[in-house]
């Protein structure tokens, strides 16, 4: 009975291509099948630093509000409008992948022209993202002197009625005061002084704030204005949570040195496209599917980013 059934097994085997070699599992090609598994790897990096984002931001009893800290605009300053700006580097990378989505559609016709026109401007859109990144980078750390360690947006966590005015100097009397409730975003400004008074000072009854010294003797203060809350106390404007810079400038670093590194791809593969190396191969330009992949999950990934950091 055993011999039988080995033998059967044998010639089971024999009729089957079960175990023929220059298979396709999934009807996909190694190359493609190997980037998949990279992109599933990818996201599990980009899932943990997201989980311990919002693990972060939840556990702090104030955090900085997204809508105030993202409402400046290039050319325009504050915008009443908030993320208006991360808000258009989200379409401009959209778009990028409906072009991609394009190039490989032209791939699969064997059109060469089609895949070069169709990459170029996917290349466009990736390069216009970095720049945007850029600036909002340039903005936050240059003007608004956030960085890993340092964080000037903070939150109020009850309401109150500030005693100084945006540059540190007390109210005059008379002078209607500004008022804010729990929940409001505010941004500690740098000032800019010299030997002749510390206005910034002045206003905090002769207290010295931490600056940076200059070569012409004068030096810039942390502007912590006071307030006095419902309750009477009197206060003073604090630093928010380091972790928010941190967090900030490593997770949207991450992602912009994903996209960076496609654009980089793209432009190889793009030069390769339009030299003819593919058109030899017919594989409906195989080549720019894998890379079209890569993009359209750095796509996906900046909408996971921006929904976890931007809108929570």
């Amino acid at each position: 009975m055993a011999t039988d059934t080995i033998a059967q097994d044998d010639l089971h085997l024999e009729n089957s291509d079960a175990w023929d070699g220059a298979k396709q599992p999934f009807k996909a090609s190694y190359g493609k099948l190997m980037m998949w598994y990279f992109l599933v790897s990818d996201a599990f990096t980009f899932a943990g630093f997201l989980i311990a984002y919002g693990a972060i931001r939840f556990s702090m009893p104030s955090w900085p509000v997204p809508d105030f800290v993202f409402k400046t605009f290039p050319f325009g300053g504050h915008t009443e409008g908030p993320l208006l700006f991360v808000t258009f580097m989200t379409f401009v990378l959209i778009i990028s992948s409906v072009t991609m989505v394009r190039a490989v559609q032209e791939g699969h016709r064997e059109n060469q022209r089609g895949v070069v026109f169709w990459m170029f401007l996917t290349v466009i859109g990736g390069a216009s993202f970095l720049a945007c990144q850029a600036w909002e980078w340039t903005n936050l750390i240059s003007v608004e002197h956030m960085s890993v360690t340092t964080n000037p947006f903070g939150t109020h966590v009850e309401a109150g009625t500030y005693l100084d005015d945006a540059h540190g100097v007390p109210y005059a009397d008379g002078v209607e005061k500004e008022t804010f409730v729990a929940g409001d975003g505010y941004l500690i400004h740098k000032g800019h002084h010299g030997h002749g008074g510390d206005h910034a000072g002045e206003a905090h009854g002769g207290e010295a704030h931490a600056g940076e010294a200059h070569a012409d003797g004068t030096h810039d203060d942390w502007i912590k204005r006071r307030y006095m809350t419902e309750g009477g106390e009197l206060k003073q404007q604090e630093f928010g949570p380091k972790a928010f810079g941190a967090l900030f400038f490593f997770i949207t670093g991450f992602h912009g040195f994903h996209v960076f590194s496609g654009v980089v791809f793209l432009l190889i593969i793009l030069i390769n496209v339009a030299s003819g190396l593919y058109v030899k191969r017919k594989n409906g330009y195989e080549m720019v599917e894998k890379i079209g992949l890569y993009w359209h999950f750095v796509d996906l990934v900046w909408v996971f980013v921006f929904l976890v950091f931007y809108l929570l």
